[in-house]
């Protein structure tokens, strides 16, 4: 039963991917549907939350095909004007960007909307402040990674994770959750969410630096230079080996808080607490085993 549901929405969501048009329109996107959809399944397994699920593989696409606008394909001035567009939420600014932009925001406008509309209508949560200020932020990140790689900055170590923590996404998965699973959602919890949480910003930490662990020599082979790796081994000279030994250190302190925040209490229950934990624990089984 489960297996056979698990299967109908795989099935659907590659429908409505195919049915978006991006595919065809932008072929220099990777297609990882099927990774974003085992993502968000041992993300969110329960069914009661089958609809959190539909959005959050819809949003995980997005993000993908933004990702690779950022870092593969468009000129700086393009990222510039993207970006822009993507911080005003504004219709009116789609004449200032190449075609396949103009493409891309517009169906990442509607598909928002869209998506807070049907979760306002169908689950009673206006969701659209936070979708969009996720997807705003993590815009306002890609360009910041984009605008190192044009000027062959390499920031900080600290630098770099205050930035990139925000550009893998985690934030916005975590914020996806908790809003649409629709449990125990209070005034305390919503600022913490858009204040980052430990909760959130730690398994979002351990996501980023578990993905530059796994990609980070696949990255320098497509001429990106900016990753915990290069950045700490160019701020303290240090070797490859040592690098990642500092960010597998790293990655244990987050767990860390991570669990004290389980254990202690936070304004998130222990179900959403789980969820996070959930992100962590995915993001090591995908980029490091």
């Amino acid at each position: 039963m489960v297996q056979s549901t698990l299967q109908d929405d795989l099935n659907n969501i590659i429908r409505w991917w195919k049915d978006m048009g991006l595919e065809s329109k932008l072929n220099f996107v990777r297609d990882r549907l099927t990774e974003s959809f085992f993502w968000t399944v041992r993300l969110v397994s329960q069914p009661q939350f089958r609809h959190c699920r539909k959005v959050l593989i819809k949003v995980a696409s997005f993000v993908t095909t933004i990702d690779d606008i950022y870092d593969v394909h468009g000129t700086l001035d393009e990222l510039e004007s993207f970006t822009d567009a993507v911080q005003r939420w504004d219709l009116g600014t789609v004449e200032n960007l190449p075609d396949y932009m103009e493409l891309c925001f517009l169906a990442l406008y509607n598909s928002i909307n869209e998506m807070a509309y049907k979760t306002l209508r169908d689950h009673g949560q206006n969701i659209l402040l936070y979708l969009r200020k996720a997807v705003q932020c993590i815009g306002g990140s890609m360009q910041s990674i984009a605008n190192w790689a044009n000027s062959k900055h390499i920031p900080t170590f600290q630098e770099y994770l205050e930035n990139a923590w925000l550009s893998v996404s985690g934030h916005l998965c975590l914020d996806h959750t908790y809003l649409l699973q629709r449990t125990n959602i209070t005034i305390e919890a919503l600022h913490s969410l858009e204040h980052y949480h430990d909760v959130i910003r730690s398994p979002s930490i351990i996501f980023r630096l578990c993905n530059d662990l796994g990609t980070a020599k696949d990255e320098l082979e497509r001429g990106e230079s900016v990753n915990a790796i290069t950045c700490y081994m160019n701020e303290t000279g240090c070797s490859e080996a040592m690098a990642c030994q500092h960010i597998n250190d790293l990655i244990e302190d987050y767990w860390k808080k991570l669990n004290k925040c389980y254990v202690d209490g936070s304004p998130f229950s222990k179900h959403n607490i789980e969820t996070t934990i959930n992100l962590a624990k995915i993001s090591q089984c995908i980029y490091q085993h």
